[in-house]
């Protein structure tokens, strides 16, 4: 298995409590109202029937408005972790490049399936490559392309990926609205609504790489209660509205508890990443207050941390800092 966040089973292992803050991902930790109290039940046709062509349409229209392309650009899988998986098996070519460092399961998907796999720095290295990836904004650093800047890089080469797992809050970075042919957009749906384990994300892309990646996932692709709670979850935009401005501030507040400890390197609205003197020691520190966080096998100091859903969750955060001294 490859290193990710989310592995709570190995912190309750190692410490032996039950009570765990999993700040490991960038979920948020304030997800969409569940459907059952405030968006009514789900219907008996999504929990007893096979999926429909309509169901998978009022889904792809509500993300359409959201994402701003046309509906018949979008591809509902199950997940963006899906799309990473198939794509490298539909585009064409056999170099890759993979804008590092990001999140793994890119260059390790597109090695299993045979690429030729770099993973340059600098975004000029991208350049004449039959495959590129960037991720924007970027995990786990934050970094930012805007979309003249991207566009930039699709000229440079064959096919080009951006993941946007992370661009809800920030939807002057997309390019799903004005996508260059060679490009595909991948949107994550777990993240921002905080229903990481409902498994949609989305493709945008030209028909063609569609009708591939659709052939690739099979039938069925995306549940029927995923199709349901995500037509009304995409657009509800007043909660949309309301989570940007809470996750804006509650980034800056994780800030003001961390930096007195841990400069800040970078992060999005949804994580924060911080260097420290020594990143496990510093997992160990937070784990004995029962905070999951993210360590990199590749970076010896640098821990991230997922937003804090509440003021409880935040007062834990400080004070493990306050016991630590």
């Amino acid at each position: 298995m490859r290193d990710h966040g989310g592995d709570i089973d190995k912190a309750a292992s190692r410490f032996g409590r039950a009570d765990w803050i999993d700040l490991s991902t960038g979920i948020n930790r304030r997800p969409w109202p569940n459907p059952a109290s405030s968006a009514g039940p789900l219907s008996a046709h999504a929990l007893t029937a096979l999926p429909t062509a309509a169901d998978t349409a009022r889904l792809c229209a509500a993300a359409a408005v959201r994402f701003g392309c046309p509906p018949e650009q979008i591809l509902p899988l199950a997940g963006a972790s899906a799309a990473i998986q198939l794509l490298p098996h539909v585009l064409p070519g056999r170099r890759a490049a993979v804008l590092s460092p990001t999140y793994n399961e890119h260059a390790a998907s597109l090695c299993s399936a045979g690429w030729e796999v770099a993973e340059p720095a600098d975004p000029a290295a991208l350049a004449g490559a039959d495959l590129a990836v960037i991720v924007n904004p970027n995990n786990p650093d934050g970094r930012e392309f805007l979309p003249a800047q991207v566009a930039a890089i699709a000229a440079t080469v064959g096919q080009l990926v951006v993941d946007e797992s992370f661009a809800d809050p920030r939807p002057d970075l997309s390019m799903a609205g004005a996508r260059p042919d060679n490009v595909t957009v991948l949107r994550s749906f777990g993240k921002f609504w905080g229903l990481a384990g409902l498994r949609l994300g989305f493709a945008i892309a030209a028909p063609e790489t569609l009708a591939r990646l659709a052939e690739r996932a099979g039938p069925w692709s995306v549940s029927g209660p995923a199709l349901e709670i995500g037509t009304q979850a995409l657009a509800d935009a007043q909660w949309i509205d309301d989570t940007v401005v809470w996750l804006s501030e509650a980034a800056l507040h994780l800030d003001q508890i961390v930096t007195p400890h841990w400069p800040l390197v970078g992060g999005t609205h949804l994580f924060r990443l911080y260097d420290t003197p020594d990143a496990p020691a510093a997992c160990d520190l937070l784990a004995r207050a029962g905070i999951w966080s993210r360590v990199f096998p590749w970076h010896p100091r640098w821990i991230r941390l997922g937003i804090p859903g509440n003021r409880e969750e935040f007062d834990r955060l400080a004070g493990a800092f306050t016991a630590a001294g």
